[in-house]
C-alpha cells in the first residue's frame, strides 16, 4: 500500500522533539528534534538578536510592514533540511521567533495604553473563572483553492495586479500601501525560502533528493502539478503560517480527499507516480503532524456533498483512512462531513475503526450544518461547501474569518446567585447584585437571578471582546493569510480587520449540563421537596460539602440530570440554550461581522473547574465541568438513546459556529454486526434530528482501571477528550477518574 521503513518512522518521531526526552504538548514549539546542518542558518537566539536589531530600525513603519520584514528575516536565516528519511522539508526555527519583537510587544502596548480598563476587567473575570478571553489567531483557513491554482508566485502576482488596479482608480492611502507592501515582502521571502531549499537539496545525493528538488522547483515557479506538490505546498504554508507568522492553520486543504483527487488520478493516468508512491507521500505527510505533537491535534476534513447532492466520499477517502489506520496515529485528527445519503459501507468502515480504538474522528452532519448556516442568511452553496476547521467549527470557505476569543462558564452564575455577585474564590465582585437569598422565595426567582447574572456577564464580556478585537490587525497583521483571500485584496484591508466577506466572532459555552443540573438540584432539594434551605445549601457549598455528605449524596442522586431524556430537565435546558443563542447570534461585533453561538468547551471544562467552587449538583470545588452538549460525567444513566433525545431537544442548529455531542459506548454494546448496526443507528438518529457534530469513545471501566495501575501495558490507549485525542496514560488521575466513572455508567 505504501512504503514506510522503520528507520524513517524513528526519524520523523524525532523531527520536532526528541522522543526519549520529556515533552509538553502545550509548549510543543519550544523544542528542537534532530540536529540541523549549522551551515544552513543561524540558531534561534542569533535570529532573535537579529530581529531585535531589525525591528528597532523599523519603528516608524506600519506594523504590517514591520511584521512582514520580521517573517522574511526568519525565513532568510533559519536552518533548513531536506533529509533522506523524509519527503517534506525541515524548518528549524519553528517557535514563532518574531513574537518577542512584534506580536507580544504590540499586544502589551494595546492592553497597557489603549484599553487598560478592559484588561483589568478581563483579568478579574479570568481569575474568577466567569469567562476567559484572548485575541484569537488560532482558527485561520486560507483560500486553499487559490494557493493550489496559483501557487505562491501566482498569489503574489495576483496581489500585485490588484494593487495596480486599485492605484489606477485612486491614490492608495498609507495603510493601503503598507497592506500591499507587507504581502510583497512576505511572499518574496517565501520564494527565497524555496530557493534556499532547492539549492540545499541540490547538494544532496540521497535517493529522495531529486524528486524533492523537482517538487520545490515547481512550487517556486508556479502552481503545484502533482499530488506530492500539493501536499508539500500545504505543509510549507502550514509551517510558515503557524510557526513563523503566529497564525494557526486549522484545516489541511478544503477537503483533503476532494483536493487531492484530480492530482492523484492525473498522476496515475500519466504514470508520473505509482499508487504506492502516491500513498507513501500521503503517509509521510500525515506523519509530520503526528510528529509535531500539538495537544489539540491538527485537523483535516473529508467528504461532503457536490452540487447535485451526491456524496463526495470517493476511493481516495477510503485510501487516506486506510493509510491513517495503518500508521496507527491519532494526530492529525479527522473530520468527516456526512449526510443522509452517506453509504452504510462507509459508515461501517469508520465506526469499525472507532470501536477498535482508532477514534480520532468526528462526524459533522450536513443537514444540521446547512440549517444552522442558512439561518444566518448564508446561501445553500456557502453552507454546502463550508470548511470544517479546528475541532468541529465551520466557516464559509475562503470568505469567513471567525475567531473564538470568548469562553463562558455557564455554571459560575449559579455560584454568584448564592453570593450576591461576589466570587468566593477571589473575593472580587464579578457579577451583579441579585439580592439576599431570603428574597428568592420560589424557584422562579432563583432561576431569574441566575439568568440576570448570566446576562450581566455575557453583555459585559462581549463589550470587552469588541474592544479587544478592534486591535486584531494592529497586534498581528496577516499578510501571508490575507493575500489568499480575494475579498481582502478587493477591500485592501487585512483579513482580520473587516477584510473578509464575513468577519465573525464565536462565543463558546462550557458547563452547560453542569449549569442545568445545578439549577435542577436547587429546584428539587430546596423548593420542591424542602430537603434543605438555600442558606443551608450555601453553607454546604462554602464547606465543599464537608459535614454535608448526606446532602451531597442527595444532590448526586437528584433525578433531574441532563442527558436522560427527562421532560422537565430538558425544558429548562432548552430554554437556557435558546436564550443564549438569541442573545449571541447576529449581534454585531467590532469587525463588521456578527457573533455566533458555539456549544464547544475545548479544555475550559477542566480549567474552569479548577477555579469554580462547589456547586449544588454535588460537584466538589475544583472538579471539572461538563463539556460541549454532553452530560456531566457519570450522570447519563438512561442509555445512549435518552442522551441523543436530550441533546437534540436543545436544537443543535441554533448553534451557528459548532455543536458537539460526546457519546461513550461499552465494547459489549458495539461488538459484531449488531454492534455496528447499533452505532450506525445512533449516528443516523442524530443526523435526522439536525445534530451537528458527534464523536464516540468505546471504553470499559475495567480496562481503564487497569491502565491506571499498569500504564506500561496501555501506551497506545486513545481517549477522545473534547475535540481531540490524547493517550489515556498521559491524562491526570482526575481526568482518568472522570472517564472511568462515565464508562461504569454506560456498562449498566
Amino acid at each position: 500500500m505504501f512504503v514506510f521503513p522503520e528507520e524513517d518512522r524513528i526519524f520523523l518521531v524525532n523531527k520536532y522533539h526528541k522522543a526519549n526526552e520529556p515533552f509538553d504538548p502545550f509548549r510543543r514549539m519550544n523544542y528542537h528534534g534532530y540536529a540541523y546542518d549549522e551551515m544552513t542558518g543561524a540558531s534561534d537566539e542569533a535570529i532573535k538578536a537579529g530581529l531585535r536589531e531589525l525591528v528597532s530600525g523599523l519603528k516608524d513603519q506600519p506594523h504590517a510592514v514591520i511584521k512582514a520584514e520580521a517573517i522574511a528575516y526568519v525565513l532568510d536565516h533559519t536552518r533548513i533540511d531536506v533529509n533522506e528519511h523524509d519527503y517534506y522539508i525541515g524548518l528549524y526555527s519553528w517557535n514563532r521567533l518574531i513574537d518577542e519583537t512584534t506580536v507580544w510587544t504590540w499586544h502589551k502596548e494595546v492592553v497597557e495604553h489603549h484599553i487598560p480598563d478592559v484588561q483589568h476587567y478581563l483579568t478579574r473575570n479570568i481569575s474568577a473563572g466567569t469567562f476567559t478571553a484572548w485575541p484569537d489567531y488560532d482558527h485561520s483557513v486560507p483560500d486553499w483553492q487559490a494557493l493550489f491554482s496559483l501557487g505562491f508566485r501566482g498569489v503574489l502576482e495576483r496581489a500585485r495586479a490588484s494593487k495596480k488596479a486599485h492605484a489606477k482608480m485612486h491614490p492608495l492611502t498609507p495603510l493601503q500601501e503598507a497592506y500591499f507592501t507587507s504581502i510583497d515582502i512576505t511572499y518574496e521571502a517565501v520564494l527565497r525560502f524555496l530557493d534556499r531549499l532547492i539549492r540545499y537539496t541540490e547538494t544532496k545525493r540521497h535517493a529522495r533528493a531529486g524528486v524533492t528538488a523537482a517538487c520545490l522547483r515547481r512550487l517556486r515557479d508556479g502552481a503545484p502539478q502533482h499530488t506530492y506538490d500539493v501536499l508539500q505546498l500545504i505543509y510549507i504554508y502550514f509551517m510558515v503560517s503557524e510557526s513563523v507568522d503566529h497564525f494557526q492553520v486549522r484545516s489541511l486543504a478544503s477537503g483533503l480527499d476532494t483536493a487531492l483527487t484530480p492530482y492523484y488520478q492525473k498522476d496515475l493516468e500519466s504514470g508520473a507516480f505509482t499508487k504506492e508512491e502516491l500513498n507513501t507521500f500521503i503517509a509521510y505527510f500525515l506523519m509530520q503532524f503526528s510528529a509535531i505533537g500539538n495537544y489539540w491535534g491538527h485537523p483535516f476534513y473529508m467528504g461532503g456533498t457536490d452540487e447535485q447532492g451526491n456524496s463526495l466520499i470517493n476511493e481516495l477517502t477510503y485510501t487516506i483512512l486506510e493509510i491513517y489506520e495503518k500508521l496507527g496515529i491519532y494526530n492529525p485528527k479527522i473530520q468527516l462531513k456526512i449526510n443522509k445519503n452517506t453509504s452504510d459501507e462507509f459508515l461501517n468502515k469508520v465506526l469499525d475503526m472507532i470501536r477498535r480504538g482508532h477514534n480520532s474522528i468526528v462526524f459533522v452532519c450536513e443537514p444540521g450544518l446547512v440549517r444552522s448556516m442558512m439561518s444566518l442568511g448564508l446561501t445553500y452553496d456557502e453552507a454546502r461547501t463550508c470548511d470544517i476547521k479546528g475541532c468541529y467549527e465551520f466557516a464559509v470557505r475562503a470568505h469567513e474569518v471567525s475567531t473564538a476569543p470568548l469562553y463562558l462558564n455557564l455554571l459560575k452564575p449559579v455560584c454568584l446567585v448564592f453570593n450576591n455577585g461576589v466570587d468566593t474564590m477571589t473575593g472580587e465582585r464579578v457579577g451583579m447584585e441579585t439580592g439576599p437569598l431570603e428574597g428568592l422565595t420560589s424557584f422562579s426567582t432563583f432561576h431569574q437571578a441566575y439568568m440576570r447574572q448570566l446576562a450581566y456577564i455575557l453583555d459585559h464580556s462581549m463589550q470587552a471582546i469588541d474592544q479587544l478585537e478592534g486591535y486584531l490587525d494592529y497586534v498581528n497583521p496577516s499578510p501571508l493569510f490575507s493575500a489568499t483571500i480575494e475579498h481582502s485584496l478587493q477591500t485592501m484591508k487585512d483579513a482580520y480587520a473587516n477584510g473578509s466577506k464575513y468577519n465573525n466572532t464565536a462565543v463558546l459555552h462550557t458547563g452547560f449540563a453542569s449549569a442545568v443540573d445545578a439549577l435542577m438540584s436547587v429546584k428539587h432539594l430546596v423548593y420542591d421537596t424542602g430537603t434543605v434551605t438555600l442558606q443551608d445549601m450555601k453553607q454546604a457549598l462554602r464547606r465543599d460539602w464537608q459535614g454535608y455528605e448526606w446532602l451531597r449524596a442527595k444532590a448526586l442522586r437528584c433525578p433531574y440530570k441532563f442527558g436522560n431524556n427527562d421532560q422537565e430537565t430538558d425544558l429548562y435546558a432548552t430554554a437556557l440554550s435558546r436564550w443564549l443563542c438569541m442573545k449571541e447570534n447576529l449581534r454585531p461585533n467590532a469587525r463588521g461581522g456578527i457573533y455566533k453561538a458555539a456549544m464547544h468547551s475545548a479544555r475550559k471544562y477542566i480549567d474552569f473547574g479548577k477555579i469554580t467552587e462547589a456547586t449544588p449538583d454535588g460537584r466538589k470545588a475544583g472538579d471539572e465541568l461538563s463539556k460541549n452538549i454532553s452530560p456531566v460525567m457519570g450522570m447519563d444513566t438512561k442509555g445512549v438513546t435518552a442522551l441523543i433525545h436530550s441533546a437534540v431537544k436543545v436544537d443543535p442548529s441554533l448553534y451557528t459556529e459548532n455543536y458537539n455531542l460526546d457519546v461513550m459506548l461499552h465494547p459489549s454494546a458495539v461488538s459484531g454486526e449488531d454492534g455496528l448496526t447499533a452505532m450506525r443507528g445512533v449516528l443516523r438518529t442524530y443526523i435526522d434530528h439536525h445534530g451537528l457534530a458527534i464523536q464516540f469513545n468505546v471504553l470499559d471501566s475495567q480496562t481503564l482501571r487497569d491502565a491506571q495501575v499498569h500504564p506500561e501495558r496501555y501506551q497506545n490507549l486513545q481517549v477522545r477528550v473534547c475535540g481531540w485525542n490524547v493517550l489515556f496514560v498521559h491524562m491526570s488521575k482526575a481526568e482518568q477518574d472522570a472517564f472511568i466513572l462515565r464508562s461504569e455508567n454506560v456498562a449498566q
